[in-house]
């Protein structure tokens, strides 16, 4: 396996992105959701869905310094922000921040100030263009993406989230053209139907086309996707090599929690520091989308990501496997301020254009108009 691993290396492009994740340290990481209050009512948030609001936060500050404390303590160093909705609660997002690497994900209503928060990883949601987004996540009434577009014009602290439908391959080139236009950058995500809209949400029916729209858009705007293929294929296939998805696999799990013993002891890896806390910053869940969540429609992309992250040793089979391990987990570092940005994002287009040489879900003709582009 080392062996391999120093041949695959002495490529100098991947000796380098290799050398920014080996300086950069392995990842103690948990999830905190510091908030049971959002102000939108998404159809499809697992948060709802999963009744995670009703572990409400302590109004008690110290209780919350208690916990930060206690996590830097344990040796956490990343803490993925969620809620309910965190920018109502900017105080502990900064509390968070000032201690730890962190992300805060937002639904982009109220803008996170840039004083205070200057080198925060931020990830606003989208679900599709103006009117899907609006229907989905607005009530039909708010205009979710124009007043996320507005509070975020030329933050390149923001990257934007956007969770795909299999019926909206058509909306992704406005949608992706309108955020790069912005002065952000984007990556994806896939729409599991969990509120059972059906039709054009139902993620049965896959997202082929979805995936190649999204090559188009890597391809036409390297700078600016911090997404790679690789990682859309095990996203919305839910195949790993040669496993696939489920619980038995799925790595995004607290070690601790009761109900997770047999999958502890199944002998899949996982990561042995992660903890999913509720707002009430007390009780843990199963995973990081809930207690009860049916992992056949869960299509979280952090899951997915680590996933791919505790399997090096499969990914060391070729050189091909190798690549889309390294160049993956780079991405994420990136996306989440764990290397140098503005460093890192210069690697970005040399990133996919090398990824476009093997695109999957292409056809030959296809592939070569992508990598033409992509040149």
């Amino acid at each position: 396996m080392y062996d391999k691993l120093v041949h695959y290396l002495r490529d100098p492009f991947l000796a380098r992105l290799y050398a920014d994740l080996r300086d950069a340290g392995p990842l103690r990481s948990i999830l905190v959701d510091i908030t049971h209050v959002c102000n939108l009512r998404c159809k499809g948030c697992y948060f709802f869905a999963e009744g995670l609001d009703r572990h409400a936060a302590p109004a008690d500050e110290a209780l919350f310094d208690a916990f930060v404390a206690r996590e830097q303590e344990r040796g956490t160093n990343f803490v993925l922000i969620l809620g309910g909705e965190p920018s109502l609660k900017l105080d502990r997002v900064k509390k968070l921040h000032d201690t730890f690497r962190a992300i805060v994900v937002t639904n982009g209503i109220r803008r996170i100030p840039r004083d205070g928060f200057e080198d925060l990883a931020i990830g606003v949601s989208v679900w599709g263009d103006h009117a899907t987004d609006t229907a989905l996540r607005g009530s039909g009434r708010i205009p979710v993406f124009a007043k996320a577009l507005a509070n975020y014009r030329d933050d390149r602290r923001a990257i934007w989230y956007y969770t795909t439908t299999p019926s909206n391959a058509g909306e992704i080139e406005s949608v992706v053209s309108q955020i790069v236009d912005n002065g952000n950058y984007v990556s994806f995500n896939f729409y599991g139907d969990i509120a059972e809209l059906g039709g054009p949400f139902d993620h049965r029916r896959g997202f082929d086309q979805v995936r190649r729209e999204i090559d188009r858009m890597i391809a036409r705007h390297p700078d600016r996707v911090l997404f790679s293929s690789y990682l859309g294929e095990v996203v919305s296939t839910g195949k790993l090599l040669d496993q696939s998805w489920g619980y038995e696999v799925c790595c995004n799990i607290t070690p601790d929690h009761p109900v997770n013993r047999s999958r502890i002891e199944n002998g899949n890896p996982f990561n042995s520091h992660f903890r999913a806390y509720n707002p009430d910053l007390v009780s843990t869940r199963r995973c990081g989308v809930g207690d009860e969540r049916d992992c056949g429609n869960c299509y979280d992309a952090y899951a997915r990501s680590a996933w791919i992250m505790l399997s090096f040793g499969q990914h060391l089979r070729s050189a091909r496997d190798f690549e889309n391990w390294l160049t993956m987990m780079w991405l994420f570092y990136l996306g989440n301020r764990v290397i140098g940005f503005e460093r890192g994002i210069q690697l970005l287009p040399e990133i996919h254009r090398r990824n476009a040489r093997t695109l999957p879900f292409m056809d030959a003709v296809d592939a070569a108009e992508l990598v033409a582009e992509a040149l």
